[in-house]
């Protein structure tokens, strides 16, 4: 998920009272919530598509997820003692206790791959042990609905604390509304599945892809047996629409096993992608796609060149010959 997701979801678990079990806990919470995503600086030293296969592994997997809180428990807990050193240290703030500090911080990190398994995009939640994909498939990435709940609950909850009120509640009610509104997009994406294989019996994949804005529509992604991807809409529970292929240009997949050693790039996509597909480019070559992501004006995104191979076009099915 997004980092405003992810910063949202440690400040409500601060206003839902945890806040209260030492000093800096919101910082704690905050931060931690967002630190797995340190693997982004990998952009600074990757190219092209290579971040694919390095992007919510390393750091999202059990041995970081220990590790990471504490080095953020003792840089808040050193802050403290810095700040009071030199005097500056805020009168109204509560006692700073490294044990609280290391908890709250390793349950906001435990927030993060919990939130990032939810979407299409996929975790590798066992890192370094293994290098397993997971996917949810419940949410999209940035999902304004839980922006607009977790936002107006915090603000709602400070306000009332503010103002002397009982802020803990509006906190701890989001809380579960959030989690409903999950627990009911995971009803919707599993339904959609079930209806997927009544439409195309001999599918040999499925994808649930939430739409962005509209929380119980998905698009219906299937792999038919002849290897080609299409897809479909559907909203809630109700049936698919007829299913169409994602482009009309799918060639046969090349044999790219001696390639992968050779090109990062192609290496990194292939490790990543969960619906890879080959797609004519213009000049006859192969460009490698993915069918979560199929958008033909961001070819560089999610798109992986192969000049030196020839497009191999899939032929039609007997039913469509």
């Amino acid at each position: 998920m997004d980092n405003l997701t992810h910063s949202l979801v440690g400040a409500l678990l601060g206003q839902a009272g945890l806040k209260r079990k030492t000093g800096l806990a919101m910082p704690a919470l905050i931060i931690g919530a967002n630190l797995p995503d340190v693997d982004a600086a990998c952009f600074f030293w990757l190219e092209g598509v290579e971040h694919l296969g390095f992007r919510r592994g390393i750091t999202h997997g059990p041995p970081a997820l220990a590790l990471l809180p504490l080095v953020l428990a003792g840089l808040l807990y050193g802050f403290d003692r810095w700040q009071a050193s030199r005097g500056k240290r805020p009168e109204g703030r509560l006692p700073v206790r490294f044990g609280w500090l290391y908890a709250l911080a390793f349950l906001g990190c435990l927030t993060h791959p919990a939130l990032d398994w939810l979407n299409v995009y996929g975790i590798r939640l066992l890192e370094p042990f293994s290098s397993q994909w997971f996917y949810g498939d419940t949410l999209f990435i940035i999902d304004v609905w839980l922006w607009a709940l977790m936002g107006f609950a915090c603000v709602f909850s400070l306000r009332r604390e503010k103002r002397g009120g009982e802020w803990k509640r509006p906190a701890r009610v989001a809380i579960a509304v959030a989690l409903a509104y999950i627990g009911m997009n995971g009803a919707v994406s599993l339904e959609q599945e079930r209806i997927a294989f009544i439409h195309v019996p001999d599918a040999r994949n499925f994808i649930a892809s939430p739409l962005p804005l509209w929380p119980l529509q998905r698009e219906s992604i299937v792999q038919a047996a002849d290897g080609r991807w299409m897809s479909s809409s559907g909203e809630g529970f109700r049936a698919v629409y007829p299913y169409s292929y994602i482009t009309s240009q799918q060639c046969k997949m090349p044999d790219v096993k001696a390639m992968r050693s050779l090109d990062d790039e192609l290496d990194a996509f292939l490790f990543w992608s969960r619906a890879p597909f080959a797609e004519r480019a213009a000049d006859g070559s192969v460009l490698l796609r993915d069918a979560r992501f199929y958008d033909p004006r961001a070819r560089d995104r999610f798109t992986v060149a192969l000049p030196d191979v020839k497009c191999d076009p899939i032929p039609p099915e007997p039913s469509q010959r």
